[in-house]
């Protein structure tokens, strides 16, 4: 069976669960495991919050009423997945900005990554410096290219706020990469 879209993916799920779950991983396992590890650096803490991101996509499936996209959706869920996993390390412990490019440092040594090229660790670096929801509205639209008003509703903000969130980390990132060189 080939899915033409998320309707039939949503459709597919709820007839038949497990070839629907697997057409779900299929279809959004990179792009969610790409976005939850920009936010939470560590390969191995991705690969959780991305696997409890499809625990719950698939428990809640009922509750999708279709209000945003599907894609939309996911992204949502996946967010508050490493969202959730963030606060807990910073409940467990203070963590320093320092702390955040000592575990950049780590991710460079990551099996899982390529970072020989310098200008794309320091691109982590000025992400890792914004405010979280700057950080979610540039990799949502930087990376996986997402409408402003697939951001205001995965981030919780208006259009304009997603906007205003995307430029101002971009003008951020711009001003860090040029007076690091």
């Amino acid at each position: 069976m080939n899915i033409k879209d998320d309707k039939e993916l949503v459709w597919l799920t709820a007839k038949d669960p497990e070839k629907g779950f697997r057409y779900l991983i299929a279809k959004y396992k990179e792009a969610v495991y790409w976005h939850i590890r920009r936010l939470v650096v560590a390969h191995e803490d991705a690969q959780d919050a991305t696997q409890e991101t499809f625990i719950r996509v698939f428990r809640s499936l009922s509750d999708f009423k279709g209000e945003c996209t599907f894609r939309s959706w996911v992204y949502q869920i996946a967010t508050n997945e490493a969202l959730r996993l963030l606060g807990k390390y910073k409940k467990e412990e203070l963590v320093s900005l320092d702390d955040s490019f000592s575990e950049l440092s780590n991710l460079m040594a990551d099996e899982y990554v390529d970072y020989s090229d310098l200008e794309t660790v320091k691109l982590q670096k000025a992400i890792l410096s914004l405010p979280t929801k700057q950080q979610l509205a540039f990799n949502l639209r930087y990376y996986n290219e997402l409408g402003y008003d697939e951001i205001a509703g995965i981030i919780g903000s208006t259009v304009d706020g997603a906007k205003s969130n995307y430029h101002i980390a971009k003008d951020k990132i711009v001003k860090y990469m040029n007076a690091n060189n």
